[in-house]
């Protein structure tokens, strides 16, 4: 749909992109492959010493294209429906249609699967034949494939991975299971329709790989395997459902980041998958030497890696970002406080290592800082901001600023588990310079930094979101104004729905919007498919671009923050757009329905949790009217800024 008419969410087009990696990827939690491409991945199966670590390409026979001899070209269509989780291509001739349908299994996540329909459209009874094109051969450069006997009419190879990724380290090992794919399908001509299914299943056990191609076969024989993932998928969907009234572009963009963002998040009914994190290109991508190789930004550690694979090590593949873009330490520890906040799990902190995460997180800013005699202040040295074009710099303004969130996320967590914790993480907290500007009242990106110079991406306007460092709007303001021309506009994906969100909160709602709309120059047609840098280079898929356009909408148009006490609102709708509806917000074991357009905003608590018990909510306006939150009754009140928050209990 790249005229942008008709459903926003289902992306047709007569031709393909030049640009194979601007296909559109069909995933789940486990496994993934870009359509027509002749490989797939499989989560957390590597190949390669660590700087060498990349996604090990595993030989895919679901690359097949349909091809119809002897018609004079056919009219054809490609479609990604992102309702259903599903990639087709038809093929439309004189008296029949031909369609190809591709989709990752979203609940049974081992499992692939394609279907060949041939429908005759006329009297005819002629024999109609489709050729099947593939470039699939069993072998792998990152693998040792062995063939091994067939199973319930599948062939069957198996192998490791060639290089571990720490020596004398493990070599996953991948099983796979495909129904043979023949070189042409005949629809003969007593048929008026038929339907050939082709099943891949990929596991790192035999037992698995079997048991989900038989699951598979069973499906297919109830006639019920494409509904079932497409039933599994909607349920997804439900559960992450945002609409939104405006422009075709907007809605569209929206449509396909949750597509391809959510293909990457594991059932919730599959505890037995583990889940390796998200990659900036997705599990299609990431082979050698291409988006990030595969690489899980970030994973487990009290230093987090900047890049990991399989073991949680750092592999990224120049060693400068690992040991000195050590921001993310605190990045992580952030979406810990944020999950915090708005569960109060004391059970993860408390029994599940949370705290001990915590704790070793703080400690390791402690172990960064120096005292300067001169400023009477704690220094972090040598590091990497976030603007990646400057290095070894001293006293990063948002990496000094995180830091300073995670000793007061620990303080305030020991303080609510009743566990004790060093004064020095309260005393650093408070005496760790940020770098500020007094005469220009501005924050300096770092030590010496000069007005004026470039910076590659967002990096001081992260304080304000989502930092929600402490400033004025007149300083926040300044921050947006000084670094707003001064950064690369060829920078990666993400940086401009940042300044986006600067805007949104001074209510500069066109100032907003003309951020916003520089992401749609890295969202190419027909597939919505983003790349990291809008002339084209960088990752493919790239689902950090992606994060941050959907938190425009998710916590810029709605004013969503999250503190300790409460979930902030306060909209800002720039021109056009006229109603956003987020769905299954969870907030203190409550799922919330949140509708808001220009004149009013509508709650209700669709959903409240039993084990343990939801807090009971109230919405409360900056004007002090306060409506308490029923599940089940909606509450509509006019627009303004305000606040969600436990009911209060009332006193005997």
């Amino acid at each position: 749909m790249a005229d942008g008419e008709g459903d926003p969410g289902v992306f047709t087009a007569t031709a393909l992109p030049g640009d194979p990696r601007l296909l559109p990827t069909v995933t789940n939690a486990f496994l993934g492959t870009r359509v027509f491409r002749d490989i797939l991945h499989a989560a957390g199966v590597y190949s390669g010493a660590a700087g060498d670590t990349h996604r090990a390409d595993v030989p895919s026979p679901l690359g097949l294209r349909m091809a119809a001899p002897g018609a004079r070209s056919p009219a054809q269509s490609f479609t990604l429906n992102t309702w259903t989780g599903t990639f087709s291509h038809m093929i439309q001739s004189p008296g029949y249609t031909a369609t190809h349908q591709l989709y990752a299994h979203h609940s049974l996540v081992h499992l692939m699967a394609s279907s060949v329909t041939i429908r005759r459209l006329d009297g005819s009874t002629h024999p109609i034949t489709v050729q099947l094109q593939s470039l699939f051969v069993p072998q792998s450069q990152d693998l040792h494939l062995i063939p091994g006997p067939d199973f319930q009419g599948a062939h069957y190879i198996y192998g490791q991975t060639l290089v571990p990724e720490v020596e004398g380290g493990p070599r996953p090992t991948v099983h796979m299971l495909w129904t043979p794919i023949p070189e042409s399908l005949t629809l003969g001509g007593e048929e008026r329709e038929r339907c050939w299914q082709f099943l891949t299943a990929v596991a790192v056990s035999e037992e698995e790989a079997k048991r989900s191609y038989s699951a598979g076969l069973s499906l297919l024989a109830e006639g019920s395997l494409h509904r079932s993932h497409v039933r599994a998928w909607a349920a997804l969907r439900r559960g992450c459902s945002v609409e939104l009234d405006g422009p075709p572009a907007l809605r569209q963009a929206l449509h396909g980041c949750l597509y391809y963002l959510l293909s990457a998040i594991p059932p919730r009914d599959s505890p037995g998958v583990p889940f390796h994190g998200i990659s900036p290109g997705g599990l299609s991508n990431g082979t050698r030497g291409e988006d990030y190789w595969g690489h899980v930004f970030w994973d487990q550690g009290a230093k987090f890696p900047w890049e990991s694979a399989a073991t949680g090590r750092e592999v990224c593949p120049e060693e400068i970002y690992g040991a000195q873009e050590i921001h993310i330490t605190g990045d992580v520890l952030l979406a810990f406080e944020q999950y915090y906040c708005t569960t109060q799990d004391q059970k993860l902190f408390q029994e599940d290592g949370g705290w001990e995460l915590v704790e070793a997180v703080a400690q390791y800013w402690c172990s960064r800082m120096v005292w300067s005699e001169e400023e009477q202040l704690y220094h972090i040295r040598g590091v990497m901001p976030p603007d990646e074009y400057h290095s070894q710099v001293d006293n990063s303004a948002y990496t000094n600023a995180v830091a300073r969130r995670s000793l007061n996320f620990a303080t305030d967590l020991a303080r609510d588990l009743l566990l004790p914790a060093p004064e020095e993480w309260e005393d650093r907290a408070r005496k760790i310079k940020v770098p500020f500007d007094e005469e220009r009242k501005y924050h300096p990106e770092y030590d010496g930094y000069s007005p004026g110079e470039p910076v590659k991406q967002a990096d001081v306007v992260l304080l304000g979101f989502p930092l929600m460092h402490p400033m004025s709007a007149e300083v926040r303001r300044n921050d947006l104004e000084m670094y707003e021309p001064v950064t690369d506009p060829a920078g990666p994906a993400m940086t401009w729905s940042m300044f986006a969100m600067g805007w949104l909160e001074l209510k500069e709602l066109q100032r907003a919007w003309s951020q916003l709309e520089k992401c749609f120059s890295n969202i190419t047609e027909p597939f919505k498919v983003w790349v990291e840098n809008s002339d084209g280079s960088g990752a493919v898929n790239f689902l950090t671009g992606m994060g941050g356009f959907l938190q425009v909408i998710l916590f810029g148009f709605t004013g969503f923050r999250i503190t300790r006490s409460s979930l902030l609102f306060d909209p800002a709708f720039p021109n056009g757009i006229t109603k956003l509806k987020v769905s299954s917000i969870s907030y203190l074991g409550n799922k919330l329905e949140v509708t808001i357009t220009r004149e009013e905003i509508r709650m209700e608590v669709t959903e409240t949790s039993l084990d343990p018990p939801a807090s009971p909510l109230e919405a409360v306006l900056e004007s002090g009217q306060r409506f308490p939150l029923g599940e089940g009754q909606s509450v509509c009140f006019p627009t303004a800024s305000g606040w969600i928050q436990r009911l209060p209990s009332r006193t005997p």
